[in-house]
C-alpha cells in the first residue's frame, strides 16, 4: 500500500485547516466514499474500453447507462455509492461486487469469531465494541449459517488410519 508523499499530506492539512482529530476522521470518511466512487468509475472505463466523455470506440457497442444507488457498510460508516451501469448489463464491479452490502471485511471477522467458539450475542457485542458498527444478532446468524454446511462437511470428512509425519532435527 502506498503512502502519500509528505508534500501532499501538508497540502491536505493546509487546505482543510484541521483543528482536531475528529476533523481529520471526518475528512477520511468523506475521502473514503470519493475514492470508492472513483474506483467504480475507473472499473467501468476499463470494462468499456474508454473513459467517460470520450468518443465511443468503433469496435464497441456497449455504453454507459446511468447509475444505481447502493448503500454499503464500512468500518468508517455507511456509504452511499452510485454504481455505474452499462447498456448491456455486463458490468460487474470488483471493488464493490453485486449483492455485496459490506466493504469492511466484517463478514470475515464474524466468521473468525464464530470459529473461535463465540456465541452470536458475543460476536454482536465484540463487533460493536471494536468497530463501533451495529451488527444485529440476526445478521451474525445469517453469516454463520452460510458456513455451517462447510463446517459439518469438514467435521464428517473421512479420516485416515495413519498420518505419517517427519521431524527434522538440525544441529
Amino acid at each position: 500500500m502506498g503512502v502519500l508523499p509528505k508534500e501532499v499530506v501538508r497540502e491536505i492539512i493546509k487546505e482543510n485547516n484541521f483543528q482536531t482529530p475528529q476533523e481529520i476522521m471526518k475528512f477520511l470518511k468523506d475521502s473514503f466514499k470519493d475514492i470508492l466512487q472513483e474506483m467504480l468509475e475507473a472499473e467501468m472505463d476499463v470494462h468499456l474500453g474508454y473513459s467517460k466523455g470520450e468518443k465511443l470506440p468503433a469496435n464497441s457497442d456497449n455504453t454507459r447507462n446511468g447509475y444505481s444507488s447502493k448503500t454499503v457498510r464500512s468500518e468508517l460508516r455507511p456509504v452511499e455509492l452510485n454504481i455505474p451501469r452499462d447498456r448491456k448489463g455486463e458490468y460487474n464491479p470488483k471493488i464493490v461486487p453485486k449483492y455485496s452490502r459490506d466493504v469492511s471485511g466484517i463478514e470475515e471477522k464474524v466468521i473468525s469469531l464464530y470459529a473461535k467458539g463465540m456465541s452470536t450475542r458475543d460476536i454482536h457485542e465484540q463487533i460493536k465494541e471494536l468497530y463501533g458498527v451495529e451488527v444485529s444478532a440476526e445478521l451474525v446468524s445469517k453469516i454463520t449459517e452460510r458456513i455451517v454446511p462447510e463446517i459439518k462437511e469438514w467435521q464428517n470428512r473421512p479420516i485416515e488410519k495413519v498420518y505419517p509425519f517427519i521431524i527434522g532435527i538440525s544441529f
